[in-house]
């Protein structure tokens, strides 16, 4: 194993156990299995073979990576290795240890998106804590006389375009959690004046830094700029542009300046991309020079971009074929088989930089002579990255040019966020706790879905344009102080919208905790009645037999499914053409289905698919509830006419 996977590798406890199925799997997780198995070879080595661990941006590229895989995997082992990553270094207080903010290194503050993921699961207050204490570094980062962030306190005067990377998808998380609206003007500043100071005119590409005072050797003497285009540079600033874009508000003035900038990104390096092999050289415009080569971290970082970027449509989707060659290109090139189950990642250079001691001049032979190694951290998360977007975009997408619309009005809980803010909350797409519905709507979306959230009641002209409309758990007075009732003209609208082919979902709740008296007017409308006792109990904790459904062979909806989990649930009484889908020990009706016109209407006495019982970090493993997920949503979707 190499000393830098090593180096990144040693906080994995040895405590922990990582399972490695024998099974063909997907190159992502086959490279993630590789992590997790090189992570405990290192745990339980010799100290002696290690460089001292320091917090470290190396480890936060590779755990983006790994969260890609364990979103559309749900395999906990994957969780369980980011949170012992991270519960090295946080302390119960929210500390980090080996971490100086006094430092002002921008690299440090890569690792910030780790804690956040991990808080927004967990709700556990020491990561928002030690997120924190990222932030406020970056308030207090010192800057170019235009406002640029430094990239360290020891390279004043500087901006790198790594620093974009590792400082602005935080800042723009961050922002975003406590509401901070300001930020994003700053936020949007640091890349266009990154551009506007590095940008060639001539090539469109971007050097690798600039030097405001331009007193550095490296620095040009009139312009500031490095003397070379160095290919992770630009492969930082690109995947720092799609990620800042996941939370930066579309009505945002400057929105616009991101989006011609990424676009500008993609012609220049499409430009450079190595017509025989779809990769990307180190130095990028000088691929006839003495030892220059193809680099694995680039090349992945630049598909992670171009294939994030077309799938979110910020790119054209002429675009994706640029991605598919350079992925190509990797697998050809850059991967190498560990056995029948893991691989490798050959050809990332270990590190390049500018200045420092022993000085680094930014010419073309320093940076032919770094190191190239294998297993890399900052290669490996970035073709994890890749390797994630590449395999969602290969997925069946039948619900392409289909909305799914998730109901916010009739369940419309409000509470304080840790900020103070008001924060709607329960069963949302975007929230990651135990509560939200963010992995049921990844699910949608991989299937080509575009979600919204309906704020407002179900209107003709709000239900425009839905394919499938899913209304969940309708607040009580105990819920909300002015619950929206489900009335007789919501009624009437959304009978009409499935009559003419909508696809309809009811998710319920045992009696106790949901609004019945009118939800039910509108399941009876369909012929469907929520009876409102609570079965599935749960005495004790850890105890999952007694919520147990079993899913008999030859099922319609769930084919791939054998025990279901479903925890305090209605049962249902069915008249008309409603029909049973799945009856549990009892006999009673769990699940159920009717056509009703042109449409479909599903329903279940319970939210059930949320992320409590679909991610597996709670449930044992013998439970199929994610496979029920994607399940029913396969199911939905060929009901849509």
């Amino acid at each position: 194993m190499n000393r830098t996977f090593k180096y990144f590798a040693l906080v994995a406890l040895t405590s922990l156990t990582f399972k490695v199925g024998a099974q063909v799997k997907p190159l992502s997780q086959q490279m993630a299995d590789q992590v997790l198995a090189l992570s405990k070879d290192s745990a339980n080595a010799s100290s002696n073979n290690f460089r001292p661990v320091k917090w470290s941006y190396d480890q936060g590229v590779i755990l983006e990576g790994i969260d890609g895989v364990w979103k559309r995997t749900v395999n906990n082992e994957y969780f369980k290795y980011m949170q012992a990553c991270m519960d090295a270094y946080v302390t119960k207080d929210g500390d980090i240890k080996m971490y100086k903010q006094e430092d002002h290194n921008i690299d440090n503050v890569k690792n910030g998106r780790t804690l956040l993921t991990l808080y927004k699961v967990t709700g556990q207050a020491k990561y928002f804590k030690a997120a924190t204490v990222l932030w406020e570094q970056l308030k207090q980062q010192p800057r170019t006389k235009e406002g640029g962030f430094w990239h360290k306190k020891i390279y004043p005067n500087q901006m790198w375009l790594d620093g974009l990377y590792m400082g602005e998808p935080f800042y723009a998380e961050y922002a975003t959690l406590i509401k901070d609206e300001k930020a994003f003007d700053d936020i949007a500043n640091q890349f266009i004046w990154m551009e506007k100071n590095s940008r060639d005119a001539k090539t469109g590409l971007l050097y690798h830094g600039w030097d405001e005072s331009k007193t550095q050797q490296w620095a040009n003497k009139t312009t500031g700029k490095s003397p070379n285009f160095w290919a992770r540079a630009m492969g930082w600033y690109g995947m720092a542009l799609v990620d800042v874009l996941d939370n930066f508000p579309q009505k945002h003035p400057k929105r616009a300046a991101l989006l011609a900038i990424l676009n500008r990104f993609a012609v220049a390096t499409q430009k450079v991309q190595d017509v025989k092999s779809g990769l990307w050289y180190d130095i990028l415009d000088k691929p006839q020079g003495k030892g220059n080569y193809f680099e694995s971290s680039a090349s992945s970082m630049f598909v992670y971009t171009y294939a994030k970027a077309v799938r979110m449509g910020w790119l054209p989707k002429s675009y994706f074929a640029v991605a598919d060659k350079g992925y190509k290109g990797i697998q050809k090139e850059f991967i190498e088989r560990v056995g029948t189950d893991k691989v490798n990642l050959k050809g990332t250079v270990a590190v390049s930089g500018l200045g420092g001691k022993p000085y680094r001049d930014g010419s073309y032979a320093y940076y032919m002579s770094e190191k190239v190694i294998t297993n890399d951290a900052k290669g490996v998360g970035a073709f994890l990255c890749a390797a994630n977007e590449m395999e969602i975009a290969a997925l069946p997408k039948p619900g392409s040019g289909k909305t799914v619309i998730l109901d916010s009005y009739f369940n419309n809980e409000v509470k304080k966020d840790q900020s103070g803010n008001d924060q709607i909350w329960h069963y949302k797409w975007d929230a990651r706790d135990n509560n939200g519905f963010s992995l049921l709507g990844e699910i949608f979306e991989r299937s080509g879905f575009k979600n919204k959230t309906l704020y407002q009641a179900p209107t003709v002209e709000n239900l425009k344009g839905a394919s499938i409309y899913i209304i969940v758990d309708p607040d009580s007075e105990k819920e909300s102080t002015k619950p929206n009732y489900v009335q007789e003209k919501d009624i009437a609208n959304v009978a009409n919208w499935v009559n003419t082919g909508g696809v309809l979902v009811l998710l319920g709740n045992d009696g106790p905790n949901v609004e019945l008296e009118h939800f039910n007017k509108l399941a009876n409308k369909f012929g469907f009645h929520f009876n409102g006792e609570t079965k599935g109990k749960v005495p004790v904790a850890g105890v999952f037999e007694t919520a147990k459904v079993v899913v008999p062979a030859g099922n319609e909806i769930f084919k791939n499914t054998k025990d279901l989990f479903i925890k305090e649930y209605s049962s249902l009484k069915l008249s008309g053409s409603a029909r049973p889908i799945l009856k549990d020990k009892d006999g009673d009706n769990v699940i159920a289905v009717a056509k009703y016109g042109k449409g479909t209407v599903f329903v279940i006495g319970d939210p059930w698919l949320y992320n409590e019982y679909v991610d597996a970090r709670k449930l044992p493993a013998t439970y199929d509830n994610f496979k029920a997920a994607n399940d029913l949503v396969n199911w939905l979707t060929k009901q849509v006419k």
